[in-house]
């Protein structure tokens, strides 16, 4: 069995988390995920404390498991966020697009286990200073926003600098993906876009469908102009917002033309005019099956990899 620091800091049994996914990293998901072995996130996106609190009480009548709370600190709410994961004894905390050290001394001296997301070696030597528990590296093929460092490079680097866990994001889908992320220094993955093609993910049979059909060059990032480049799955939405960059139109402008159209696709259906976040793995998705399958099947292809990687060796 495959098993590392990651499993013991988060009681869990296989390494193997769950992205924090805006309107889509719901109860449901969550503790399917956790149930199954690994560790559910639930994503607060731009969500009201309300709703946080609510799904993490949904999450713990279905699951007794571990699960943890994603908080982007982009969102308007990152304070009250936090006080909800606090008073509610979340047991981790993960942050993502920037520096959570304004509010880390709050959640670890609640005892949470905070593991924010990192897109440099800088950043991730920076946090792991400031107690950070663990971290995850994120590479620009992952879905919704990214970096600018893919995930090849970005792993080891994040790895080197740090002498605490590190979770390798962005590209992985399958059990060769979760072994070439260990022989990177990595202690685990954290999968978004593969978690979408469950049965009980809340996503839309559209936004998973498209997601099956895609191929590796699905893909495209825009949002480069606004500073927080987006990856989704082409379609005439994306089409029209590179267009509106390339015009030199107003950051407002942008703001508001994107703003709510990742629920439209995810939540609503509407693949054409939605934002359809996705990474550059949708094209190694190839169906919708349940969380338990999935995570087995992952983890009997690791194992499985392993073996191939031990007869090289020894022939």
């Amino acid at each position: 069995m495959i098993r590392t620091p990651l499993c013991d800091l988060l009681g869990i049994q296989y390494p193997i988390i769950q992205g924090g996914m805006a309107w889509i990293s719901t109860a449901e998901l969550v503790a399917a995920v956790s149930e199954a072995g690994a560790l559910g996130v639930i994503g607060a996106g731009s969500a009201a404390p309300g709703y946080v609190r609510d799904q993490i009480a949904k999450t713990r009548a279905l699951t007794s498991k571990p699960f943890g709370v994603n908080i982007p600190m982009f969102s308007s709410f990152v304070s009250d966020l936090v006080q909800v994961c606090i008073e509610e004894k979340v047991p981790v905390v993960f942050t993502g697009a920037g520096s959570p050290s304004a509010i880390l001394p709050a959640l670890k001296g609640a005892g949470i286990i905070v593991i924010p997301v990192v897109a440099s070696a800088a950043l991730a030597a920076r946090l792991a200073r400031d107690g950070a528990d663990a971290l995850v590296a994120e590479g620009m093929e992952s879905g919704g926003h990214i970096g600018d460092v893919a995930t090849l490079p970005l792993v080891p680097l994040v790895v080197d600098a740090v002498k605490i866990p590190v979770i390798a994001a962005g590209g992985f889908a399958n059990g060769r993906g979760l072994l070439a992320a260990l022989a990177l220094g990595a202690a685990g993955i954290q999968m978004g876009t593969r978690f979408i093609c469950t049965t009980e993910c809340i996503a839309h049979i559209n936004y998973k469908e498209r997601i099956v059909r895609a191929n590796e060059r699905a893909t495209v990032a825009t949002g480069h102009s606004l500073g927080h480049p987006v990856r989704a799955i082409r379609n005439p939405m994306t089409t029209k917002f590179a267009e509106m960059e390339k015009s030199g139109m107003s950051e407002a402008d942008l703001v508001e033309f994107g703003t709510g159209r990742l629920r439209l696709a995810a939540i609503e259906g509407n693949i054409v005019d939605g934002s359809i976040m996705a990474g550059q793995c949708a094209g190694l998705v190839n169906d919708i099956i349940p969380v338990r399958v999935l995570i087995e099947r992952i983890m009997a292809e690791a194992e499985a990899a392993v073996d191939q990687l031990n007869a090289l060796a020894h022939p």
